[in-house]
């Protein structure tokens, strides 16, 4: 135990594992903000959709791989289909209408999954060796917390990489600043938009892969607690910048576990209330969000 609280070192290493799940979605989420200025409410229901690959997939006794993949074909088609439909005929409509669009898709793909495959849903065993603990001096950890810490850090890494390296980077970074001047400029708007979309829909399936070691169980509501907790991340980090809003992903995720392990059992279901409560103090005396040292983000 370390303190009077109880936390040990599994719980330190699962609330980092979170914290970094939780990076990923945040990046997801602020990825398309950035060249949008919107907030893709139905970013949950992506990941649900991949958790529900995975779990037809483990129905069917297919390969481990054989599920990975379908479940980025599913995530990814859905990502690219909802920007065809969605996001770029409605690309010049107030954020208000876009915002309100985002909810339909969610509460469609949502209803759809539950009239497909019921209230109870269905279970993806595949990775349920993940949760196998082994020992790392003297401390038993969880396989799937070691793996969700490296997936993170390596993508989290390759998506820095792709926007300090590549033009395309460089177009993405401009139009989060900037859209209609990086427009102007040069920067092809359908271009930007539909990478920025593709690289949030590669994060929600890594980030389904991972949920589900941890939470085999899929429902229509898979991923919906942990949307609206990472979107309190992404403002409490600062929205309008990747980095800030990965590290406020990171932070309510990080928080989230290691409360969860400290608050006893009965006290545990507080815990969102919590959250929130922190959240809220902090915006009051930093409005822009914790690390973001920048101008306000545009509010939706």
């Amino acid at each position: 135990m370390i303190g009077a609280f109880n936390i040990d070192w599994q719980t330190l290493a699962d609330a980092t594992a979170l914290g970094a799940i939780y990076a990923l979605m945040a990046v997801g989420i602020g990825l398309v903000f950035g060249v949008l200025r919107l907030v893709n409410f139905a970013y949950g229901q992506l990941i649900m959709a991949g958790a529900f690959a995975l779990a037809v997939a483990s129905e069917r006794n297919w390969p481990l791989w054989a599920a990975i993949v379908l479940c980025f074909v599913v995530v990814l088609t859905l990502s690219m289909l909802l920007n065809r439909l969605v996001f770029r005929p409605l690309r010049g409509q107030s954020p208000a209408v876009m915002l309100v669009a985002t909810f339909a898709v969610a509460f469609l793909l949502q209803n759809v999954a539950l009239l497909k495959f019921g209230a109870l849903g269905k279970i993806a065993t595949s990775l349920t060796f993940l949760n196998r603990p082994v020992d790392i001096g003297g401390v038993e950890i969880r396989k799937i917390t070691i793996v969700a810490i490296v997936v993170a850090a390596v993508s989290l890494a390759a998506l820095h990489l792709l926007l300090e390296r590549t033009t395309i980077g460089l177009h993405m970074r401009a139009a989060s600043m900037d859209f209609d001047t990086a427009r102007l400029l040069g920067v092809r708007a359908d271009r930007v938009i539909g990478v920025a979309v593709l690289l949030s829909g590669v994060l929600a399936a890594i980030v389904a892969v991972m949920l589900t070691v941890q939470t085999p169980l899929v429902t229509s509501d898979f991923a919906l607690h942990d949307t609206i907790i990472v979107l309190a991340g992404v403002v409490l980090g600062g929205m309008n910048r990747p980095i800030p809003a990965t590290l406020g992903g990171f932070a309510i995720g990080f928080a989230s576990g290691l409360l969860g392990g400290a608050l006893p059992t009965t006290q545990s279901q507080y815990l969102p209330t919590f959250l929130f409560a922190a959240v809220i103090l902090v915006l009051l005396v930093r409005p822009g969000g914790l690390f973001d040292r920048t101008a306000s983000a545009e509010r939706v």
